[in-house]
């Protein structure tokens, strides 16, 4: 059983459908109600990775394609004081040979506590070996006086046989670090985590692969996903690889000599438990919530728990326990869901599927938690064909819901939405 991606690059034109009503995508909003922005090309095409809010309830995202130069932009939305929204292109990326080129397709931003943002491309920079492209790149954009943005490549990844390339994630912090993953390179080739901290002359970042993946026993290969942080110690997936070779959940654990120490608390079976997660992780409370793209109970994805059991096994590990909490049946309720799921106040599970819904183009769901332990979807959208939500979705404070669409939209590059749900 091979992973499977919709290809986004290039998608034809489509109409928002809420229930049973059509609604055309208009470039600006009429109401902060419900926020529908279409990328035109030059200010960006296939956002395709999840958004992030500033405090004063900007919303900041990537687009893999157009800008300038057509290799991506970073992009800001502005509520304006009349509830309609503004969109200002913060820097296009620049094949040139030392700028990266494609942000990442299923990541996204992250801001430091100066409100620099941070983020990864899949190709550019100056590193070597890679094939058909340079290996990709960490950036920084930093805010100047006369408000424009200024971007800085913090590494450059190479192909060298230790260090990672060709990135599919988003950044976190860890205490002022970053984090990250690569799906390709490291000592075996199958993807790497690693770290970058900052220097204390000249802005420059030092790199440090932490843990380059293997595929040999039960470990894992490819990570696409974001890490998470808990307790110090680092969490994610690998779409491929493990004991059934349909995709793992791993732990890494610092030690005292700045080594880390692997640890696989799942390997998915490819049937019931389905297959392939491409997404990150969500903690809440004693357990790790996510989603696998392919197989399970119905062969459309599925969403996951896994329990901490506080188990010790004989190998001194502790032990967890994988619960299907439920099964996308592949046609009308959704498919291959790509985006990490978010938890409202209440305990509901929120998340998108790229494929699938009344109209074949992904959706916007809800799973409510009842009684022994179940699970009820809702669907609170359903795109039409080519749309293809990919990223994650956030909440502002207010409770209104906003996520990416890779394409559709009125000129058939992508579009932000958001609602109350």
């Amino acid at each position: 059983m091979q992973s499977k991606r919709p290809t986004i690059l290039f998608v034809t034109a489509f109409t928002v459908v809420f229930g049973f009503l059509t609604i055309a995508t208009p470039l600006f909003a009429t109401s902060k109600d419900e926020l529908w922005y279409s990328f035109n090309g030059t200010d960006g095409s296939d956002p395709s990775g999840s958004l992030i809010l500033d405090a004063s309830g900007n919303l900041y995202g990537t687009t893999v394609s157009g800008g300038v130069y057509g290799c991506g932009t970073v992009f800001q939305l502005t509520p304006l004081p009349d509830d309609t929204w503004t969109e200002n292109v913060l820097y296009s990326f620049n094949d040139n040979g030392t700028d990266g080129c494609t942000p990442i397709a299923f990541g996204g931003l992250v801001f430091d506590a100066a409100g620099n943002l941070y983020g990864m491309t899949a190709s550019g920079g100056t590193g070597t070996g890679c094939v058909k492209r340079p290996c990709g790149t960490v950036f920084q954009l930093t805010l100047g006086p006369d408000s424009t943005w200024t971007e800085n490549v913090l590494h450059s990844f190479t192909n060298n046989g230790t260090d990672g390339y060709g990135p599919a994630s988003g950044l976190i912090f860890q205490s002022g670090w970053l984090y990250g993953t690569t799906e390709e390179g490291g000592t075996y080739d199958l993807g790497t985590v690693f770290q970058l901290v900052p220097g204390t002359k000249n802005g420059t970042w030092t790199e440090t692969v932490l843990h380059s993946f293997n595929n040999t026993g039960e470990d894992g290969n490819s990570p696409t996903g974001s890490l998470i942080s808990a307790g110090g110690k680092l969490y994610g997936t690998t779409q491929g690889g493990g004991a059934y070779s349909c995709g793992t959940v791993f732990e890494l654990t610092p030690g005292t000599n700045g080594t880390w120490t692997e640890i696989i608390l799942h390997s998915f079976n490819g049937d019931e438990e389905g297959a392939y997660p491409w997404a990150a992780l969500t903690f809440r409370g004693r357990r790790l919530y996510g989603t696998t793209s392919d197989s399970g109970p119905y062969g459309g994805g599925t969403v996951f728990q896994l329990t901490r059991n506080d188990i010790k096994t004989k190998k001194r590990r502790i032990a967890w326990t994988e619960t299907t909490i439920y099964g996308f049946n592949g046609s009308t309720d959704g498919s291959d869901p790509s985006g990490s799921l978010i938890f409202d106040a209440a305990g509901n599970l929120y998340g998108t599927t790229s494929l699938g819904g009344a109209y074949g183009g992904g959706t916007v769901f809800q799973l409510t938690p009842g009684a022994g332990a179940t699970w009820t979807e809702t669907l609170l959208y359903n795109f039409n064909n080519h749309s293809y939500p990919l990223g994650s979705l956030i909440f502002d404070a207010a409770g209104y819901l906003y996520g990416t669409t890779a394409g559709g939209g009125t000129y058939t590059d992508g579009i932000v939405f958001g609602f109350m749900p």
